[in-house]
């Protein structure tokens, strides 16, 4: 009678632990698989844009002479190479992860196997010590009393089920283990196919930085006249900005005598609640300088101020409003081209380097909508670079947290 109350124990027990073994499978199988897809969805991401800044190369590749321009532009593929192969190092890292966890479940299974498999071979065996139905039926007959045979009976019912789900299990278990050994082959051949991808960026990077070189040796042997069309450019810039910051300001006094009605506050929400989501003010292009202070790519000791963004596109390309807003100003300097003020309640958006401008004051603008056609320098390799600015009133915000990634 001590079997009887055994085996029901027995097989709930294995029966949890082959559940909570597929449930732990399920689960270590997602978690890894959706990381790698959101992961895949950013190098591609980043392909395209080291595929964009090679194309501006080639543009340039004509002309052998060294420039900022190219310099810039190096410097920014470098930095997407980078990025990429520090991508490739994630999932390097998720994909071993899976491996190991595959080795862990593949462990756990053979084990759990040769259990199942042990306990099944000695019911198979007791089974054969009491084969026939002759011996069932005096096992049955040679009960005290009636309510003993049931019992019997039942146990041995018991008895098949039983060994009927030892053999269910085993089967189970095998295909289990199947799946995940072919899951640990595909895992490890993965892993191979992003070495090898990782090693040859790390090849082409090396390649890249003796080119980053080349031309930070080149343009350091031409600093007078580097210098020279620095300080030019910055009288330029500075004589813009200081336009700029005193038109902003302008607009700021104006908008604080001017009581903020419902319309004017919905649309400053609205552009707060789109941070990081806005559409570039360009339809293509690379951030080739970044918001706020740095060092100069060439000129030791020269640092770098910047209210906004860089972004360099191909020629022929159009500025475009990154949110619906009201044209406030369009302006130019001498030298510096054209700049395009668009207020978006409490915010301010400024383009600027532009060579023709389609829009006029007082206009209203939507999101995408052209602004104007963005200046080429042809003396410089036909450089079209937008500088683009954003404002909270008189407070300069760094775009790059503002734009989509």
């Amino acid at each position: 009678m001590r079997q009887k109350q055994n085996i029901p124990a027995i097989r709930l027990k294995t029966n949890l632990g082959i559940c909570l073994l597929f449930c732990l499978l399920i689960v270590s199988g997602l978690l890894p698989a959706q990381t790698l897809s959101e992961l895949e969805v950013k190098k591609e991401k980043t392909r395209k844009e080291i595929e964009y800044t090679n194309n501006l190369l080639e543009k340039t590749g004509k002309n052998t002479k060294a420039t900022l321009n190219k310099l810039n532009l190096v410097n920014q593929q470098i930095q997407s190479r980078t990025n990429l192969i520090e991508d490739y190092n994630t999932e390097l890292a998720l994909i071993q992860q899976s491996i190991e966890q595959n080795e862990g479940a593949i462990s756990m299974l053979s084990s759990d196997l040769e259990k199942v498999k042990t306990d099944y071979a000695n019911l198979i065996k007791q089974a054969y010590r009491k084969r026939g139905d002759y011996n069932k039926i005096i096992f049955i007959l040679s009960s005290q009393n009636f309510n003993q045979a049931y019992k019997r009976l039942l146990y041995m019912r018991q008895m098949a089920e039983y060994r009927q789900k030892q053999a269910e299990q085993i089967d189970a278990i095998k295909q289990v283990l199947e799946l995940k050994t072919s899951d640990l082959r595909t895992a490890r051949k993965e892993k191979q196919q992003v070495l090898n991808q990782q090693m040859k960026e790390v090849s082409v990077l090396n390649n890249e930085k003796q080119k980053q070189s080349q031309y930070v040796a080149q343009l350091q042997k031409r600093q007078r006249e580097l210098n020279d069309h620095l300080r030019y450019q910055q009288r330029i810039e500075d004589r813009l900005q200081k336009e700029i910051e005193r038109l902003i300001e302008e607009e700021a006094r104006k908008a604080r005598e001017v009581a903020r009605t419902p319309e004017f506050r919905l649309l400053s929400d609205d552009f707060e609640k789109n941070k990081g989501r806005f559409p570039w003010p360009t339809q293509h292009g690379v951030i080739t300088d970044k918001f706020g202070e740095h060092a100069h790519p060439v000129m030791k000791n020269i640092i770098i101020k910047n209210n906004g963004i860089d972004i360099t596109t191909k020629p022929g390309e159009n500025a475009r409003a990154i949110f619906k807003g009201t044209v406030s100003r369009v302006f130019a300097i001498p030298g510096g081209n054209m700049a395009v003020i668009v207020r978006h309640g409490e915010y301010i958006t400024v383009y600027s380097n532009l060579k023709e401008v389609f829009v006029k004051q007082g206009d209203q603008l939507e999101t995408n909508q052209n602004i104007g056609l963005i200046f080429s320098d042809k003396d410089d390799d036909n450089k079209t670079v937008l500088k683009f600015q954003i404002w909270k009133e008189s407070v300069k915000l760094n775009p790059e947290l503002w734009i989509a990634k």
